[in-house]
């Protein structure tokens, strides 16, 4: 499934310029000429998304926070003392120790990113130091890295040839009446047919909004022409219900286009080829038209959904349950890269609100509603009109009563059914709903125990659910069942080989980037071939595992890097003397394994090397499931066990007959309330009893506990001498934000930090997590989180690390340095309450929500092999860092795991800014040894540890808060606007016993 995002790049265009389309309520929808495979382009909310981000033009001064006097400096006369015994927190900075430098974002040279300004003097003549310094995104320090064998691979990327000297005139468009994005691509496409002369003969591109791209000028800068369309009318229903058209009429809109800007292709191509100065930003407009220009013919013939378009010809619908189908498409996105530009193509898959209507909607996306047709006269308790209003809420609708195509989108649920609606007409009348019904239309409503669909904010407009259908091509914005998640993972779940060949089709085919007359008429070449490159194969790091209280040495040596522990230890194993374990439900023949379960549980914590006492503090408890509904009875359970054990619980765990919802109040009582880790798991999991679940839940509970499951037998310090050393500790963080599902216009994000606490193994991280503002990308609260960590690194090692490495996943290219300038700047807020405190940073951003894809070259091979080749994913340490990387900034990709289901995704790591002089290979190799040392599991994973633990404990503080707004939100968001979120619900603060624990894992 795909992320859509939206653009805050600055353009270089016109303040007339606009993006965003208008909307309209009474828009008209046109079902009879939607594209060929049913599906009409209704997504009129969605603007353009930038291609890359732009550093802006002019100096953005940003001041620390908290603001700091200009007189003061970040050094002090007092030294840093390494602490007593005794005193384990390290020395703070005060305020006039401290001076937070301010940082400039400026288009720079490659030098300039480590280059600070002349001092400048506060009031008393004191040197302000660094009180300036130039921001752009690290320039990459090398060639690219050279260690590990070359492999030959192809790359979904075509290169894009086009003339620098064709000019584009670029003209703003403004429909009246305002159309949607589909009538006003009927009202283009007219409009160029009916008026070549006056368009030069040009076919131009548009992008269904305001903006018209043409590769030669027009007659006039400005032209205001009129277009008329048949719009249906009229429509009734057949005696069998189904939708009539009775007749049409034709529809003048006026077209008024005028001219903005002209440009070339020079700047993109000196850009590219690396000719200009290095400070020179990307030339947006010229990228943006011809991305819109690739994008002309597959938007006239497909769905489009951000970045991505859908269509049935490859490969139909397919129906997930729920109310939902599956659809094929594929995702495009034009790219700077080193060969040049580069049309970066991909299958996609997602799910679609099938277009039926209501009522069977709701009989298959809600469980209890399932016999709905059976029960005409069954109404809604309060819990179930909530779970129906927040399946139906901003899904967009059509009435099958009434003469209009107009769409609706669902605001909310009357409070009362239909049977007892009354409304007042334009005259002033009272009058009943079913009546207005039966007399004005003559159709006499069912199910008239059911509320109607409100579809206002602010006024009453019912809507009977009955006589509304969904309309086609919406997105399912809801969260997927585990049900649904399967089938559409499924759908979109190709080997290597397969993928390829969807691609390949995709670039040849019918409805694809090149299926148009776009290429001729701005003279451009898409190549229909894959990029050819070489990557390298890092070599596995040699671990160190245990054996009975002795280190054992092992190299990885299996095609997928993972090992096993059967005759080995955890390196670090912990001993759990105090522990308890309760069941919610389960069958009698369920629970009657609890006393085994216990016994082969221990008995493989033994032979991995971990204690856990054979005998439970007290004796199993069962409980109801129903109790995880009852959150002060939950609580006052778990207190009891607690206190069984002289309140110095280690451990619980808990056995559930299946997911729950109350999952998320048992974590956030343990782990706040309480103290105590705990640890879940399924009857179903446990009838098992496989060797393989019981080493994985043994490993999550070590992990959670305080042990580690391996360490890097070559520490870091000995594989990167020039840069770490073993007496010079150095801090992995990561940091991540989740938000919530986008049909939650309540819910705060929630941000977490996490960080190394031990050198130099580096596998053992704590955690910080905030929430903060609705949909907020930026950490709010970075700099404080960072400083705690800090604090937590210095008890622990007795000295402040001497390196930051900072690791930030979920940022989009589009938010880059927006998220660079305000996070590098909270890190150095956090390091300089600490005197005489500026350690060297590396700041990079890790993304997996990306298109590019890695297919092994079979070429290369000999036939009898290639075939075979292909169909395999590519071998973990597979590294790219040349052809389809960034033309000038310091990015790669690495494929760190093996893909045992469909095609590997490579994680792209794109350093934004490097204090510590990394060279490739030394960062490559740093970030390939650390996804060995993920302590879930005897494999390395495809995101690099700080990044995925990150990630982890944010959904973890998305749990504390999931419930109570699970209460709240149907009731309170119908008064709330995206414009204006709520004060941040704050989280519960962690107890701690299980502060500086991985509880999160």
């Amino acid at each position: 499934m795909e992320e859509t995002e939206e653009s805050n790049a600055n353009k270089k265009c016109t303040p007339k310029r606009s993006f965003r389309g208008r909307t309209n309520p009474h828009d008209h929808q046109l079902l009879q000429y939607s594209n060929p495979f049913r599906f009409s382009n209704q997504n009129q909310y969605q603007s353009y998304p930038a291609l890359l981000p732009l550093p802006p033009p002019i100096p953005l001064q940003l001041t620390a926070t908290p603001p700091l006097p200009q007189n003061q400096s970040c050094r002090s006369k007092t030294h840093l003392h390494k602490p007593s015994w005794k005193q384990n927190n390290p020395p703070r900075a005060t305020s006039s120790d401290t001076q937070v430098s301010v940082l400039t974002v400026l288009p720079a040279s490659e030098d300039t990113q480590r280059r600070a300004s002349s001092p400048l003097r506060g009031e008393n003549g004191r040197k302000v130091m660094g009180a300036t310094q130039a921001l752009v995104a690290a320039r990459r320090p090398d060639s690219g890295g050279v260690e590990g064998p070359v492999i030959s691979l192809l790359a979904n990327h075509f290169l894009v040839q086009f003339d620098s000297l064709q000019r584009i005139f670029h003209y703003d468009v403004e429909i009246s009446p305002n159309p949607s994005k589909e009538v006003a691509r009927m009202i283009k496409r007219k409009l160029v047919e009916e008026n070549s002369v006056e368009l030069s003969g040009a076919l131009p591109a548009f992008d269904g909004r305001k903006n018209l791209y043409s590769p030669v000028e027009f007659q006039n800068d400005r032209l205001e022409l009129f277009i008329s369309l048949p719009i249906p009318t009229s429509k009734s229903l057949s005696p069998s219900g189904d939708l009539q058209e009775k007749h049409r009429q034709l529809k003048l809109f006026r077209i008024n286009i005028k001219l903005v800007s002209k440009f070339d292709g020079k700047e993109l191509n000196s850009y590219l080829s690396k000719e200009g100065d290095d400070w020179i930003p990307l030339p947006q407009d010229y990228l943006h038209a011809l991305d819109i220009v690739l994008r002309e013919s597959p938007t006239e013939k497909c769905l489009p959904v951000g970045r991505s378009l859908y269509s049935s010809s490859m490969g139909g619908t397919k129906d997930i349950g729920g109310g939902a189908v599956g659809l094929r498409g594929f995702f495009q996105s034009l790219r700077p890269t080193q060969q040049g530009l580069a049309l970066n193509v991909d299958f996609s898959v997602t799910a679609f609100h099938e277009s039926i209507g209501i009522i069977p909607y709701l009989q298959k996306r809600v469980e209890f509603l399932r016999d709905l047709s059976q029960r005409k006269t069954r109404g809604l308790t309060g819990e179930e009109r909530k779970e129906v209003e927040k399946a139906l809420k901003n899904i967009r609708v059509f009435v099958r009563h009434r003469a209009t195509v107009q769409r609706y989108r669902v605001h909310s649920l009357t409070e009362e059914t239909t049977e007892n609606l009354w409304f007042e007409d334009r005259d002033g009348k009272i009058l009943r709903l079913v009546n207005y019904f039966k007399d004005h239309y003559g159709y006499d409503i069912q199910f008239r125990n059911l509320p109607c669909l409100q579809i206002s904010r602010s006024k009453p407009c019912y809507l009977p659910m009955e006589l509304c259908m969904i309309c086609e091509g919406q997105k399912f914005l809801g969260k997927l069942s585990d049900d649904q998640t399967a089938r559409i993972l499924k759908m979109g779940c190709q080997r290597p080989r397969e993928r390829k060949a969807i691609i390949d089709g995709v670039m040849r085919g019918a409805v694809g980037p090149t299926s148009g007359s776009q290429e001729r008429e701005f003279k451009l070449h898409v190549s229909r071939e894959m990029t050819r490159l070489n990557g390298r194969v890092l070599q596995p790091p040699k671990l160190k595992l245990g054996e009975g209280g002795h280190v054992r040495d092992l190299i990885p040596s299996r095609h997928d890097r993972q090992w096993n522990l059967l005759d080995s230890h955890v390196f670090e194993g912990t001993c759990i003397e105090r522990w308890a374990l309760i069941s919610f439900g389960g069958t009698p023949d369920q629970k009657s394994n609890i006393p085994r379960f216990i016994i082969q549980l221990s008995q493989r914590c033994e032979q991995l090397g971990i204690l856990l006492n054979k005998n439970t503090i007290m004796s199993p408890q069962f409980e109801p499931i129903q109790l995880l509904n009852n959150v002060s009875l939950l609580e006052s359970k778990l207190k009891k066990i607690h206190t069984a054990a002289l309140n110095n619980l280690q451990l619980l765990i808990c056995i559930m007959e299946r997911k729950h919802k109350g999952y998320a109040d048992l974590k956030r009582i343990a782990e706040t309330s309480i103290g105590v880790v705990s640890q879940c798991c399924l009857y179903q999991n446990l009838g098992k009893s496989s060797s393989q679940f019981l080493a994985n839940l043994a490993l999550k509970i070590n992990a959670k506990m305080g042990g580690c499951t391996v360490a890097l037998y070559n520490s870091l310090p000995s594989q990167i001498p020039r840069l770490l050393r073993p007496d010079e500790p150095v801090i992995f963080m990561g940091a991540d934000v989740t938000h919530p599902h986008p049909l939650d216009d309540f819910s705060p994000s929630i941000a977490a930090v996490v960080g190394s606490m031990n050198w130099p193994a580096a596998n053992k991280y704590v955690s910080r997590m905030r929430s903060q503002t609705h949909r907020q990308e930026i950490i709010q609260d970075l700099g404080a989180m960072v400083g705690e960590i800090l604090d937590d690194f210095y008890q622990q090692v007795s000295k402040l690390p001497k390196r930051i490495i900072f690791f930030r996943d979920g940022v989009s290219e589009t938010q880059f340095y927006k998220v660079l300038q305000e996070e590098l700047q909270a890190i150095r807020v956090a390091c300089c309450r600490f005197p005489n405190y500026r350690p060297p940073i590396t700041f990079a951003v890790v993304q997996k929500r990306h298109h590019t894809r890695l297919f092994r070259n079979e070429s290369n091979h000999p036939s009898s092999t290639g075939n075979q080749l292909l169909e395999e994913n590519i071998p973990p340490g597979t590294v790219v860092d040349a052809v389809i990387t960034h033309p000038r900034e310091f990015d790669f990709y690495l494929c760190s795991h093996w893909g045992v289901k469909g095609t590997s995704r490579p994680t792209h790591y794109h350093i934004l800014w490097d204090e510590n002089h990394f060279t490739s290979d030394e960062v490559q190799k740093l970030v390939y040894s650390l996804c060995y040392t993920f302590v879930r599991c005897t494999k390395p994973v495809s995101l690099v540890p700080p990044a995925y633990y990150a990630h982890l404990a944010a959904y973890r503080g998305r749990l504390y808060l999931e419930r109570s707004e699970f209460t709240t939100f149907t009731s309170s968001t119908c008064a709330l606007s995206r414009a204006a979120p709520p004060k941040t619900t704050p989280l519960p603060k962690l107890s701690e016993n299980v502060k500086k624990l991985m509880f999160y894992c």
